[in-house]
């Protein structure tokens, strides 16, 4: 699924689908530690940043298909979405904050 969505301007497609799994995977286990929360924080937000051109790429592929449907829509609004993750990712792991003192 996720080498459909691979813009095809990035090298070794499959090699990177690999390494974005096993940060996101190591991002989540960092943002339980305390000590590593908020550098955790700054993988996720950047990886969130990396993923982005796929999603734009999921949109456009949607949108050059003959009909537009409920998932066009859907894509669309996934693309504003991740900037709010990426805000909440900020806000969730930043140091001091109340939310980040949540175990």
């Amino acid at each position: 699924m996720y080498l459909r969505i691979m813009p095809a301007i990035l090298p070794y497609p499959l090699a990177l689908i690999h390494v974005s799994g096993f940060f996101e995977v190591l991002g989540g286990l960092g943002i339980l530690v305390p000590r590593c929360r908020r550098w955790a924080g700054y993988g996720l937000m950047a990886l969130l940043i990396a993923v982005f051109p796929a999603n734009v790429k999921m949109f456009a592929d949607n949108l050059q298909k003959s009909e537009t449907t409920i998932g066009t829509a859907i894509l669309f609004l996934r693309l504003p979405l991740q900037f709010g993750l990426i805000m909440l990712v900020n806000w969730l792991t930043k140091a001091g904050s109340s939310a980040a003192k949540q175990p």
